[in-house]
């Protein structure tokens, strides 16, 4: 399953809102509103969200002896 039934509604991922600045965005029902705001016109658009940046691998745990045959 690419993404999960229930989205948490917010305003930055919203089919009907677009990007003014960092922390607002146009909505087209009800103006500028908060980017982590929500109403219940929410409509989850999947292009629109940016997922977290993986976590970075730990090679300092390794030692050449673990890859020795």
């Amino acid at each position: 399953m690419l993404f999960r039934k229930e989205i948490e509604p917010c305003c930055s991922y919203c089919r009907f809102s677009g990007p003014l600045t960092e922390e607002q965005v146009t909505c087209l029902k009800k103006g500028v509103v908060s980017a982590a705001g929500s109403c219940r016109k929410f409509s989850y658009d999947p292009l629109k969200r940016v997922p977290p940046r993986p976590a970075a691998p730990k090679f300092g745990q390794w030692k050449d002896e673990d890859f020795s045959l």
